[in-house]
């Protein structure tokens, strides 16, 4: 079972042209290329909540966010390091942020746990008194195949990869309103891409991903559902993915060796560059959109 920190990114059909956006057409609406621009929103005094940001994706897009003015609470289990093979917590990551002139709060979240859903959102109010951006990118990555996996492990990835998700949406988005508006980005994964009818060959993706592929495809539905529904009150909900895998430490748990662990990690930066993009854009404007974090920034 693969460990929490960052949505993995796996093969699949590739969305580079026309015909791309005709067989997926949810897609075809994607980011404004282009680096940011002088008249997009600053993040200065913004307060973002990072779930699942003690390693990986989530404390590279915690460190972007910072870096860029957002006070940002650092969210996720991991208090201790417990293995090896997963290093970081969300004190490391806060000390890190702090240490470059960056505002952070480290904050205990669970996300199979209502009440420390709940209790996040209000450190946050109680220390910042606002939230404005959520980003939602917890994880965690069950091998197998729906027969193969544990029943215990498939509910456990519901819980994770779903449920807490929209839980914690559920958490910010009274403050977000009462707030006049924020961001929601949802941390996907090219693995929701599906891999269209069949026959199959040896080139398409089988078993290993498919569960949390499945569960993603589900977010990225929900996400643009939210988004319609949200849109009145300024809060604007999209998906965020990473073009290709980042030897992250939980997409490399399984393989890594605990008594000897490989440490050459490699940093997210494009995906924490793209959420500061997208937290840039007007939420009314740039809402229900499933992108990419290299395209956003090509």
């Amino acid at each position: 079972m693969g460990a929490s920190g960052a949505g993995c990114a796996r093969g699949g059909i590739g969305l580079d042209s026309p015909a791309d956006a005709d067989i997926h057409p949810r897609r075809a609406k994607r980011s404004r290329l282009g680096a940011p621009e002088e008249d997009h929103m600053s993040l200065d005094g913004k307060v973002a909540i990072v779930a699942g940001a003690s390693r990986g994706i989530g404390a590279d897009i915690a460190r972007h966010l910072a870096a860029a003015g957002a006070k940002t609470a650092v969210a996720a289990r991991t208090e201790t390091v417990q293995d090896a093979r997963l290093p970081g917590t969300i004190h490391s990551v806060a000390e890190a942020i702090t240490s470059e002139g960056g505002a952070a709060l480290p904050v205990v979240l669970n996300l199979r746990d209502a009440e420390s859903i709940q209790a996040c959102a209000q450190t946050v109010m109680d220390e910042w008194g606002r939230i404005d951006i959520l980003v939602n990118n917890a994880a965690i990555f069950i091998p197998g195949t729906i027969e193969s996996a544990r029943e215990r492990h498939i509910h456990l990835s519901l819980e994770v990869n779903y449920i807490g998700y929209i839980m914690m949406m559920r958490a910010v988005i009274p403050h977000m309103r009462e707030g006049g508006g924020g961001h929601i980005i949802n941390i996907s994964s090219r693995g929701a891409i599906p891999p269209g009818p069949g026959p199959y060959g040896d080139d398409v993706r089988r078993g290993g991903d498919l569960l949390y592929g499945g569960i993603k495809a589900g977010l990225e539905h929900f996400s643009q559902s939210q988004a319609v529904e949200l849109q009145d009150d300024n809060i604007a909900v999209n998906v965020l993915s990473p073009e290709s895998g980042y030897r992250t430490p939980g997409l490399i748990f399984a393989g890594n060796d605990p008594e000897n662990p490989d440490l050459n990690f490699e940093a997210a930066d494009p995906m924490g560059e793209a959420t500061v993009w997208v937290c840039q854009q007007e939420p009314s404007g740039y809402t229900g959109n499933i992108l990419y974090d290299r395209s956003v920034l090509a």
